[in-house]
């Protein structure tokens, strides 16, 4: 008797470690699996590359390496006195244009009240003379634009708020128009860029709501899906001389999930959070539907 009770126990506990190593394994394969959830997650911004749209000497820098901007701050100037001198050229020839036009006219009138004293190519040579000063004039007006957007130009300002980043930029520096001085972070663009695995992505829509924790941080800041990129990069395939696809020949058996990014838009976060450019995060998605929360889980809906 004694020896079968203990055949029972022994079988019983037999039978409940299968069922629980199979619960577990089930729960293992559905949160590795399907569970929208990854650790592969980072805070992201747009960065802002800055560069004048003149070319000149830097005679002020205004902010210092991680200052916080505001939009229109002023950044650094470039070659202020230079370009108020072009400015005040340009101002010296509009007055000379606009001499020239007025002795042409005058000449011009004169030369019409004496009718037929004056010979009829000297009228058309005046003519011509007042329209070539009237163009010269429109050009020196042009001219002077051009120079007083240079000025202005002279002053780079902040076109986001965000934070000042690679500052090495000091008074003296050359810089030439398009090249670029220092990098911002556009704070009102930050979010979490999330990678998960094509298998889980049939899990996650727009909207649903997403658990934050960041690396190193003990409290978890709130979201929700804003959008799933619309296309990766194919590393089967490049382009040929030809223009034709060049596909590669070979093929590995055992594939790995492709991992898509899902932008999260952060909602909510414990004050203190220091939402760093590539700072790691773990991002759970929270499906709002509740036959696609059962399917996420593995139960039946």
């Amino acid at each position: 008797m004694k020896l079968l009770l203990l055949g029972l126990v022994r079988w019983s506990i037999t039978v409940l470690l299968v069922v629980a190593a199979t619960f577990v394994a089930r729960w293992l394969w559905n949160r590795y699996e399907t569970t929208p959830w990854t650790r592969d997650a980072h805070v992201y911004a747009d960065v802002v590359r800055v560069a004048p749209d003149i070319s000149g000497l830097v005679t002020e820098v205004a902010v210092h390496d991680n200052d916080p901007v505001h939009k229109g701050q002023l950044l650094f100037v470039v070659d202020r006195p230079r370009y108020t001198d072009a400015l005040g050229q340009a101002d010296a020839a509009i007055a000379s244009a606009r001499a020239t036009l007025e002795q042409a006219r005058r000449v011009a009138r004169r030369d019409r009240a004496l009718g037929d004293l004056v010979a009829t190519e000297a009228r058309e040579e005046d003519d011509a003379k007042v329209q070539t000063s009237l163009a010269a004039l429109n050009q020196a007006l042009a001219a002077r634009s051009t120079a007083r957007l240079n000025l202005d130009r002279t002053a780079v300002t902040a076109s986001v708020n965000g934070y000042v980043t690679n500052l090495s930029l000091r008074p003296g520096d050359y810089l030439g128009a398009g090249m670029e001085a220092l990098a911002m972070i556009d704070i009102d663009s930050i979010r979490i860029e999330a990678y998960l695995e094509e298998t889980k992505l049939r899990h996650v829509e727009a909207d649903d709501q997403a658990r934050i924790r960041l690396m190193g941080d003990e409290e978890d800041l709130s979201g929700h899906v804003e959008s799933i990129a619309g296309g990766i990069a194919d590393d089967q395939r490049s382009n040929s001389p030809n223009l034709l696809p060049a596909v590669n020949a070979t093929f590995t058996w055992v594939r790995l999930a492709q991992r898509i990014p899902v932008r999260i838009h952060v909602d909510r976060m414990p004050p203190g959070t220091r939402l760093i450019l590539g700072r790691t995060a773990t991002v759970s998605i929270l499906p709002s539907n509740p036959r696609k929360d059962a399917a996420a889980r593995g139960a039946p809906p």
